[in-house]
This record gives structure tokens, C-alpha cells and sequence, in this order.
């Protein structure tokens, strides 16, 4: 891609906000902002400031009158920004929303169709955009046989592909391992260079962009722009309150203290020589994610499953929260997990937990209180229609009476931050906000052991050492903590194990 090929884009807010539709308050308001051609903007605030609400507007998504309330004027080249049709390329911060069709060519096609790109030059433009990303697969592989930082890649491909004037990233590195995250950026910027193209990206790591960037713009509470200047006269002039506010600033290592547990660890889940995959109706033989796993889930320990994208990482948490079957291998639960649940539950009738089974052989209700799984993807957890009819799904499915319900529900939404959002829908919030929501789902019930993939993307400074310091209280509780992660602050704070995946055995390590 060259500067011939794009003009790059002019972008203005002029007193912009939005409220989404059923909302009293305003998701961003008052933005006033101007991003010449080919500027390159880091976009920073703290979660919920509105950073993905002003990056679909920009994008032209955010719908019309029944999906929420404009204000003031949002334009790219003086044109609406909901009208200016392919001038906008976004990546957004749930990969797993973009992808459209069923194989990977397809799918980094789809936006160069929507555009009436000629197909020749469709079919030119996709495998240069995949290998600008990094992303090695076959034209015709299954989009829902990636994984979740594949699913980035592809998502990015398929944004490059359009040839944008404006390239707009939201948190586009999320679930990336480290060599990834350099690889996608590296390719962000050699891209745009080429180009031209004006880029705006929201990332909280921040580290690897701002060295890269002209400017840095950081969003206050409500929208206001409360700081605007090139990366050293912002993170330098104004590091003490961005720190306070929940900005990540470079240099700004998070810390949270480690807590000693409370008794003697139990093992609960033992893993000897495990494979695990994703079998696929009528197929006998599934393909293999990861395999050769040794590995204990212990009480008051927290597990740290950390490899390379594509590892099985996610694949392994699934198996071990049983909602996926072991595909060779021994996955045994301990007397100490089967015979834990919550007393104040009912109790079912039926086979109860058994020590040696595997954790998919247990009913929904009985993996309730002994193994909570936190999705990568929020919104596949997300069932109710407000925030605190959400934490109140597993209480209820327990059978517990209101007071009860009331009594798990409240604490939850005042420790993670989620009071003032109690009564809205989970769908309208922000990527941090909805994976506080999911953990604070999974802990409503109490459970035994906690599986977590990758808890931590999309969080502020502040919001991460809530949840860092949460999941110490949860550990240092006794109950066990198993976290698939590429955050490696996260690992270093907490970690009593690693297991690392895509060795050719795959061990932990204390």
C-alpha cells in the first residue's frame, strides 16, 4: 500500500457525545477534537471515558435514533462521519464481532466487496494484507478454527485490505502474545507510513505505541479532552494525574501486594499427559490444541497458562472448566473439588460429583459452585438484560432467595466498580467494563476454582489493580485460580505456577 493509493483523512468532534438508547447518562459528551491527515493518535482514558464510543462514531457505527442520542457534530472531511462510506477502517476491540464469513480470504475480502473494489484487485490486496499481519494460514481456513489473537490479526487484515484514509484500532493488541503485539504493530506502522493514512488507536499498552505515535490524546470522565501534546509532553507533564485517573503511563509499573493463604493448598484437578481440542460433530478424531499437559490445579495457588497465539490456551481452559471433553489423556477432579459446593445451594437429584471424573461429566448446576470460567470473549457469557440481573444468574440458578441473591449481588457491583451501572444493559458497556462484569458473574456463586481467559484485557491502570487484587483475595481465600493470560505484570504479581504451552511437554513450573 503507498500514499497513491489513499488520500488520507481529515477528523473533527466539534461537541460531540453520545447516549446509548435506554442510558440516563452519557456514554461521551462534549468532545472537541481535530486529527489532521496522516497524524498518528494514541488514544488513552481511563475505562468507561468513552474511547470505543468515539471510535464508532468515527467508524459510522454506532446506528441511528433507536439505537441511541447524538450530539454536536462528527465529521471526516467535512462530510458526517456516518456518511462518509469507506473512508473509515475500524478494528474493534472483540474480534470475535467482525468476522463475518465462514473462510479467511473471504472474510479480509468482504469489506474491499462492500466497497465495489474490482475483484482482481481484491484478490491482490488479501494475501498482502494477511502477511502484513503476520497471520500464516490458508485462504480457504476456517475462520472459526482461530484463535482469539488470530481472530485480531484477521480483523486487521481485513480493515488494511479496505485501504482506509482514517485507521481506527481498538485495543488491537488485546490478546496478543509478546511477539505478536510488536509483529501487528510493526505492521500498523509500516502500513500507515506507506500510506499516509491518519491512525487513531486505543491501546492500554502503552508501551508499545507510544514510541511510534505524533500525538497522544487522553479522554477525562464524560469525554472531555483533558490532555493533548506529543507522547513526552503528555505522559511527562502529566503523569501524576493520569497514574490517578487510571491511565497506563510508560515507566508506571502496576504493583499489588501477594496475600499468604489462609490453610494448606489441596489439589484439586490433576492433569496427566492431556490433549485437548475442539471436536466437530461426525468426526471422530479431533485436531489436537495442545497436548502431553501435566499439570495440578491446587487450592490458595494461582495457575498462570501462558504460550504463544494458536497453543491452546483457550482450549485447555475450556477442557478444564468442563465444556469441552478431554480428547486423550487423564483429567481427574480430587475428593477435595467433587466434594465441595456451596451448602446454602439445593441440591439436585442425580449422580453427584464424583472424584476421577473429568469436570465435563458434571451437571451445569454442580460446576456452579466447584468450577467458574470467565470467557476471552465477554459478551458469550452475558445473558440478562441489566448488570445486576447478570450477577444475579448463578445465585438464582442455585436456588437462593432474594436476600440472599441481594446479599452476593451487592458487594460484587461496589468491588469491581459496576454500583453506577447496576440497572443498564451489559451490552452497552465498555470492553473493561464488561470483563469486571463477567468476573463478578463467576463469583457470584462461589466457586471452588475460578478458569479465567485473559481477565485482564481492556483494563485501566486502576480497574487492573482492582482485579489483580481481587483474584489475590480469591487465591489467598483457598479457592484455586487458573488464569490464560499474556500479561505478563499479571504473572509476575501473582503467579505461584506457570504452565507454559506450545513445548513439545507441556509442565508447570512453580
Amino acid at each position: 500500500m503507498t500514499a497513491a493509493d489513499v488520500a488520507p483523512a481529515r477528523a473533527e468532534a466539534r461537541g460531540w457525545g453520545w447516549r446509548h438508547a435506554g442510558r440516563s447518562r452519557w456514554a461521551v459528551r462534549g468532545v472537541d477534537l481535530r486529527i489532521d491527515p496522516g497524524e498518528r493518535v494514541l488514544l488513552l482514558g481511563a475505562s468507561g471515558s468513552g474511547k470505543s464510543t468515539l471510535l464508532r462514531g468515527l467508524a459510522g457505527v454506532l446506528g441511528d435514533e433507536e439505537d441511541g442520542e447524538p450530539a454536536g457534530e462528527l465529521v471526516i472531511d467535512g462530510v458526517p462521519a456516518a456518511q462518509a462510506r469507506g473512508r473509515a477502517g475500524l478494528v474493534l476491540q472483540d474480534p470475535d464481532a467482525q468476522v463475518v464469513l465462514a473462510r479467511v480470504g473471504d472474510d479480509v475480502a468482504f469489506g474491499c466487496e462492500n466497497l465495489g473494489v474490482p475483484r482482481e484487485e481484491i484478490w491482490r490486496r488479501v494475501p498482502a494484507a494477511l502477511a502484513a499481519v503476520g497471520l500464516d494460514v490458508a485462504l480457504d481456513r476456517s475462520t472459526s478454527a482461530l484463535s482469539g489473537g488470530q481472530k485480531q490479526r484477521l480483523a486487521l487484515a481485513g480493515a488494511l485490505a479496505m485501504r482506509p484514509g482514517l485507521l481506527l484500532l481498538d485495543e488491537p493488541t488485546a490478546n496478543l502474545d509478546p511477539a505478536g503485539v510488536e509483529e501487528v504493530r510493526d505492521a500498523v506502522i509500516r502500513s500507515v507510513a506507506a500510506s499516509g493514512t491518519t491512525l487513531v488507536v486505543v491501546e492500554h499498552r502503552v508501551d508499545a505505541w507510544a514510541p511510534h505515535v505524533d500525538r497522544v490524546v487522553v479522554l477525562g470522565a464524560g469525554g472531555a479532552v483533558v490532555a493533548d501534546g506529543s507522547p513526552d509532553e503528555v505522559f511527562r507533564g502529566h503523569a501524576a494525574s493520569l497514574t490517578a485517573a487510571g491511565v497506563w503511563v510508560p515507566g508506571v509499573a502496576p504493583s499489588v501486594p501477594r496475600t499468604a493463604p489462609a490453610g494448606p493448598s489441596d489439589d484439586l484437578l490433576i492433569a496427566q499427559r492431556l490433549g485437548v481440542g475442539r471436536r466437530r460433530t461426525g468426526v471422530t478424531d479431533a485436531a489436537i490444541a495442545a497436548s502431553d499437559v501435566d499439570a495440578t490445579v491446587r487450592s490458595g495457588r494461582l495457575l498462570a497458562i501462558t504460550g504463544p497465539n494458536g497453543a491452546g490456551k483457550s482450549t485447555l481452559a475450556l477442557t478444564i472448566a468442563g465444556l469441552l471433553p478431554p480428547v486423550r489423556g487423564r483429567l481427574a477432579a480430587t475428593a477435595a473439588l467433587a466434594e465441595s459446593g456451596d451448602p446454602s445451594a439445593r441440591r439436585r437429584r442425580g449422580r453427584a460429583p464424583a472424584v476421577g471424573d473429568a469436570p465435563l461429566a458434571w451437571s451445569s448446576r454442580d460446576l456452579l459452585t466447584r468450577i467458574g470460567m470467565v470467557f476471552q470473549s465477554p459478551e458469550h457469557q452475558l445473558l440478562a438484560a441489566t448488570v445486576r440481573d447478570e450477577l444475579a444468574v448463578g445465585p438464582r440458578a442455585l436456588g437462593l432467595d432474594d436476600a440472599a441473591v441481594t446479599a452476593r449481588v451487592e458487594p460484587l457491583l461496589e468491588r469491581l466498580g459496576l454500583s453506577h451501572l447496576a440497572g443498564v444493559n451489559p451490552f452497552t458497556l465498555s470492553g473493561g467494563e464488561k470483563r469486571r462484569l463477567t468476573v463478578a458473574a463467576m463469583l457470584a456463586t462461589r466457586p471452588r476454582m475460578l478458569v479465567l481467559d485473559e481477565p485482564t484485557y481492556g483494563q485501566d491502570a486502576r480497574t487492573w489493580r482492582e482485579l489483580a487484587a481481587l483474584l489475590d483475595d480469591i487465591r489467598s481465600g483457598g479457592a484455586a485460580v487458573v488464569c490464560v493470560t499474556h500479561d505478563r505484570p499479571l504473572v509476575d504479581a501473582l503467579a505461584d505456577d506457570i504452565l507454559r504451552l506450545g513445548s513439545p511437554r507441556a509442565e508447570v513450573s512453580a
